[in-house]
């Protein structure tokens, strides 16, 4: 068994000390993730290990050599024991990174404990070491764990690929426990809140129950949610038996919290709904060149249209079957979603296939140019998934078939390609869906939500009825009016315009956001001062306004409507 020992009594400094005792192979790398399953980008969490010491049993220093960025090697070790000693600055509040103070000790293995090249198989025990004044701290984990004595935790991890996958949390916390169709939870909250905790229960075992309904059964024994409340952070890492989530304390549900939800508690929902799902689709059924990650560089698949597209389709679907959300609100959902796909000029230019591909060097290092250029497979994917299953449904099946499907096979060893959704369309309706599919994923077609929509009874047109003054994203600032983004069809980057510009006059009248709109309606050519960095510049732009599509859902057939929205 390879042992651990991570103590924080630097945390007022950030730094988890971290103690690995082995017997080593003759030649024994070490290495460090450079990014964490879930997140597809390079992190470089090598960039936070300090101190990198080595010692035999006597206790005396050995060498340990650097040789690439996140690896180290030590040299004729002969099978020794040894013992190797760092730190770790922690001081990253997200959930994918690791972060230490009086408040929380928060870390994900991946970015904390360095792996044994050849000896990632073996069992692997965590012991947490607490300082005395931190010693009331409660722990969560989706890992085995065990205190004997206060203050002090034993983790247990089958190997490495358990291991960093499964955070965990020290925090004063709020807890409660429950049971969806036989599975136990643990529902965990830290930071300042003042969450309705029964009220709370109360949807989230519906969300579980609904969704383990739906496969059939769970690909856990238990289940972890650990949240981290905040004031506007936002964001959630799935993991195999829990979810790692970071949320703004207004979307916890509040003591007179409606029994239609608040748009703010529809999204903490929608998020634990989303993590949750991901459990399945994800960390059970997965890309076939995921089934062993290589984290020491890129993983590519174009297939993340299925794995945070579908996702990203039931999450809010799911809100509607377990009875949390109204059919009202749900359509209010997918309208945002629509609107939102429509808005996207990029959607012209990128597939989802290739957005997919490329999420290690676009999705998660957005610009200001990313909206003309690509298309977020989260988004689309999430449409390509409703296409699907209302075309599934015409044929006398249905996505929730689909899913079934890819589950029963991951149960069998067999997991997902560029051919499976080909393949498992067809076995359930008996059709070639080559041509549909490719249309989907593999063009920058609009999608047919105007044809598919109305055969389940929703009405759907589209509109423009909302504006972007010369097609440009604007905020009112100190200094000016702010460029955001210029849409690469407009008047505004065709006069020259550019994110990052502050706008200062329009017409000889001091900029703003109400002006600029108000001269945007109107007809002829106009004078804009802005200055480009710190350079004052002159355009000449004529005036038109950029439509924005905004789409109108409406129930014309409540029967229709509900052979798709009730499952």
């Amino acid at each position: 068994m390879l042992h651990y020992q991570i103590e924080f009594d630097d945390y007022r400094q950030h730094l988890a000390h971290v103690t690995l005792r082995f017997v080593a192979e003759p030649t024994q790398v070490l290495s460090l993730p450079t990014w964490i399953p879930g997140s597809y980008l390079i992190r470089e969490f090598a960039k936070h290990l300090e101190s990198v010491r080595a010692y035999d049993e006597e206790g005396r220093l050995l060498e340990i050599e650097k040789f690439e960025k996140n690896k180290w090697r030590l040299f004729n070790t002969d099978y020794e024991l040894i013992t190797v000693e760092y730190d770790v600055y922690a001081y990253d509040l997200s959930v994918r990174g690791a972060y230490v103070d009086q408040t929380r000790l928060y870390i994900n293995p991946a970015c904390a404990c360095l792996a044994l090249e050849g000896q990632e198989h073996k069992a692997i025990e965590v012991e947490i070491f607490l300082p005395p004044e931190l010693k009331h701290f409660q722990l969560a984990t989706g890992l085995k764990s065990r205190s004997l004595v206060k203050g002090r935790f034993t983790l247990e991890a089958d190997n490495y690929a358990q291991l960093i996958d499964s955070p965990f949390e020290l925090a004063e916390q709020t807890r409660f426990s429950f049971d969806a169709e036989g599975v136990a939870h643990e529902f965990v909250v830290s930071g300042k809140h003042a969450m309705n905790t029964e009220r709370m229960q109360q949807d989230i075992t519906k969300i579980c129950a609904t969704q383990i309904q739906m496969f059939g059964s769970a690909p856990f024994k238990d289940y972890t949610f650990m949240t981290m409340a905040t004031g506007n952070s936002y964001g959630g890492l799935e993991h195999p038996n829990s979810t790692s989530l970071i949320t703004p304390r207004q979307d916890l549900p509040k003591a007179n919290e409606p029994e239609e939800p608040s748009e703010d508690y529809q999204r903490f929902l929608g998020l634990c709904s989303h993590e949750y799902f991901h459990s399945w689709l994800v960390k059970f059924i997965r890309p076939e060149n995921f089934v062993n990650y290589d984290l020491n560089k890129e993983g590519y698949t174009s297939l993340l249209w299925i794995f945070e597209g579908f996702t990203s389709y039931y999450d809010d679907l799911l809100l509607l079957r377990s009875g949390v959300i109204d059919q009202e609100a749900y359509l209010k959902l997918l309208k945002s979603q629509i609107e939102r796909y429509l808005q996207n000029p990029g959607r012209l230019i990128q597939t989802v296939a290739e957005s997919s591909f490329d999420a290690w060097v676009k999705f998660y290092r957005q610009d200001e140019n990313s909206n003309n250029a690509g298309t977020s497979y989260y988004n689309k994917g999430c449409l390509v998934a409703l296409c699907l299953d209302l075309g599934l449904r015409l044929r006398g099946s249905s996505l929730d078939a689909l899913m079934r499907k890819l589950y029963e096979n991951a149960q069998n060893g067999i997991q997902v390609n560029q051919r499976t959704i080909y393949e498992l369309c067809k076995e359930l309706t008996g059709d070639s869906w080559i041509e549909q599919i490719n249309h989907l994923i593999n063009t920058t077609d609009e999608l047919p939500l105007d044809q598919l929509l109305p055969e389940f009874g929703i009405s759907y047109q589209v509109k423009d009825d909302k504006s972007l003054p010369f097609g440009l994203k604007l905020s009112d600032q100190a200094q000016g009016v702010l460029v955001q983004q210029a849409r690469r069809d407009s008047v505004g980057a065709q006069a020259g315009l550019s994110a990052h510009d502050v706008i200062i006059a329009i017409d000889g009248l001091k900029a703003s956001e109400k002006l600029l709109a108000s001269y945007a309606k109107q007809q002829g050519t106009f004078s804009v001062l802005a200055f480009r960095r710190d350079e004052l510049m002159q355009f000449e732009v004529n005036t038109a306004e950029i439509g924005l599509a905004s789409v109108e859902l409406k129930v014309a057939d409540q029967a229709k409507a509900e052979q798709w929205l009730k499952a």
